[in-house]
C-alpha cells in the first residue's frame, strides 16, 4: 500500500475543499457528458449535441480537473504558497457554469448564448491562468514539471480567447468576411486546446508521478526522449495550429509529425518506468498503463495520416477513431490520477496527524478495490467497443451500448471517490462543495479551511 511521498511538502497545499471541489465538479461533467455522447448516438438530442458532448468532457471535466490539480499540486512541488484562495473558488465557478451553459446551448440548438456563456468560462480560465502563474512565478529554478505547467497555462490564456471568437460569431457573422475562415479557426482552437493546453499538463504532471509512484528514475534513454519532447513537442503543437490556422499543409505536416514523434516517445518513458516499477499494483498505475499503449498506438496511427494530410477534418485529433486519445490517453492519466490524488488530499488532512498514535488507513485503503476493478472493466471494455464501431463503422447502437458502458464505469469512478470523500474526509460533502467566494474555503470553521491571509490571497 502508498503512503505519502517524501519528496512533496504538503504545508505548503490549499485547503482540502479547495482542489476537492474542482474534482468533484468535474466527475459531474464527466458523468453528464458520457450521458450526452449516448444521447448524441441515438439521434435524442437536437442541435449541436457533439459540441456539447466534447465541450462537457474536455472543458468541463478534464480542464476542471487539471484547474484543481494545479491549485493543489503547484504549491506542492514547487513549495511556493498559492497566490489566492479565492481566485481558486471564482475559477472553478466560472468555468463550471460556462461549460454547462455552453453545453446546454449546443444541446438545444440555442447557439445565441453560446458567446454568454463563453465569456464566463472565458473569464474562469483567465482567472486560473492568473493565479496559478502568479504562483508559479516564486518557484526557482523550474524543473521539467513546472515547466511544462508554465507553457500549459500559456495555452490556457489563448484557447478560450479562440473559443469565445468562435461562440460571438454564431450571432456576430465577422468571420465570415475575415482572412481566417471559422473552418480554420476551429481547426486551430481544437488543436491548442487538445495538445496544447490538455496534453503538456498531462505529459507535465506525468514527469512527475510516473517517476514518484512507481519509485524509479528517469535514464539511459529515456533522458534523450525528454530532450526532444521538451523542444520537439511544443514546437509541433505551434507548429500544427499555425499550418492548420493558414491552411498551409507543409507547416502542418511538420509540426503533426514532431508531435507524433515526441508523444510517442514520451509513452517509451511512461511504459519504462512502469516495467522497472517493483511497487505493487494500484489503480493508479494500471491504469497509466493503459495511457502508455493507448500513446504509443496513437502516434504510430497519427504520424501516418498527418504525414498524409494533416488539414483534414477526419484528422483532426490525429489518426485512428478519437476516443483513442481522449479516452485512451487523456481519460485515463486522468482517471489513475485520481484515484490517488483524492485519497491522497483526504488522507492529509484525516489522519496523517494520527500517525504514530494509533492506526490509521493507508491511501489505497480509502476506495473500494471491487468498484475500482469494475469501472475499469467498464471503461476498458465500453472504450473498446467506441474504438471498433468506429473503425469498422459499426451501426451506431453498437456505439450507443459501448458508449453507454463507458457512461456506467464513469458513474461507478465518481461514486467510489465520492464515498471516500464521504465517509473519510473531515469534512461533510457539502461543506466541500459549498463555499463563500470571500473566504476562498468551505463554509466551516475548521483551521485548515480558514480564510487565506492578505498576502496570499490579495490580486
Amino acid at each position: 500500500m502508498s503512503a505519502i511521498p517524501g519528496e512533496v511538502d504538503t504545508d505548503r497545499q490549499p485547503p482540502m475543499t479547495v482542489p476537492l471541489r474542482h474534482f468533484l465538479v468535474g466527475l459531474g461533467l464527466l458523468v453528464a457528458g458520457g450521458a450526452v455522447g449516448v444521447l448524441d448516438a441515438v439521434g435524442t438530442l437536437s442541435g449541436l449535441s457533439g459540441l456539447a458532448h466534447v465541450h462537457l468532457l474536455l472543458a468541463g471535466w478534464v480542464c476542471v480537473t487539471i484547474m484543481g490539480a494545479m491549485v493543489q499540486f503547484v504549491p506542492v512541488w514547487s513549495n511556493v504558497a498559492l497566490h489566492s484562495r479565492r481566485l481558486a473558488t471564482a475559477q472553478l465557478w466560472l468555468v463550471a457554469a460556462g461549460v454547462a451553459g455552453m453545453a446546454a446551448s449546443f444541446a438545444t440548438g440555442a447557439v445565441g448564448w453560446v458567446h454568454a456563456f463563453g465569456g464566463l468560462a472565458l473569464l474562469g480560465f483567465w482567472t486560473f491562468v492568473y493565479n496559478v502563474g502568479r504562483t508559479l512565478l516564486g518557484a526557482r529554478p523550474w524543473d521539467v514539471t513546472e515547466r511544462h505547467f508554465a507553457l500549459a497555462l500559456a495555452f490556457f490564456a489563448v484557447v478560450p480567447a479562440m473559443g469565445f471568437a468562435l461562440a460571438m460569431d454564431y450571432s456576430v457573422l465577422f468571420l465570415a468576411d475575415s482572412p481566417v475562415s471559422r473552418v480554420r479557426l476551429t481547426a486551430a482552437h481544437a488543436t491548442l486546446a487538445v495538445f496544447g493546453a490538455v496534453l503538456t499538463t498531462v505529459l507535465g504532471a506525468l514527469y512527475q508521478l510516473a517517476t514518484m509512484f512507481t519509485q524509479t528514475e528517469l535514464h539511459g534513454v529515456d533522458t534523450h526522449l525528454q530532450r526532444f519532447e521538451e523542444v520537439g513537442y511544443p514546437a509541433g503543437v505551434l507548429a500544427l495550429a499555425t499550418g492548420r490556422l493558414l491552411g498551409s499543409a507543409p507547416l502542418a505536416r511538420v509540426g503533426g509529425l514532431l508531435v507524433a514523434v515526441a508523444l510517442g516517445g514520451f509513452a517509451v518513458v511512461l511504459a519504462r518506468r512502469l516495467v522497472e516499477t517493483s511497487v505493487e499494483r494500484t489503480p493508479m498505475l494500471s491504469r497509466y498503463a493503459v495511457a502508455a499503449v493507448a500513446m504509443a498506438a496513437w502516434a504510430v496511427l497519427t504520424g501516418r495520416a498527418w504525414l498524409a494530410d494533416p488539414l483534414a477534418p477526419s484528422a483532426l485529433f490525429g489518426g485512428g477513431p478519437v476516443h483513442l486519445l481522449v479516452f485512451g490517453v487523456v481519460g485515463f492519466v486522468v482517471l489513475g490520477t485520481l484515484y490517488h490524488v483524492v485519497p491522497f488530499i483526504v488522507w492529509v488532512h484525516r489522519y496523517s496527524d494520527l500517525l504514530g498514535y494509533e492506526q490509521v488507513p493507508m491511501i489505497d485503503d480509502l476506495y473500494d478495490d471491487r468498484l475500482a476493478a469494475a469501472d475499469f472493466a467498464c471503461i476498458a471494455l465500453g472504450t473498446a467497443g467506441l474504438l471498433a464501431a468506429s473503425a469498422l463503422d459499426l451501426p451506431a447502437t453498437v456505439t450507443a451500448g459501448s458508449g453507454a458502458l463507458a457512461t456506467v464505469g464513469f458513474a461507478l469512478f465518481a461514486a467510489n471517490l465520492l464515498v471516500v470523500v464521504r465517509e473519510h474526509s473531515p469534512r461533510p460533502l457539502r461543506g466541500v462543495l459549498v463555499s463563500r467566494l470571500g473566504e476562498g474555503g468551505a463554509v466551516t470553521d475548521d483551521p485548515d479551511d480558514a480564510p487565506a491571509t492578505t498576502e496570499d490571497t490579495a490580486p
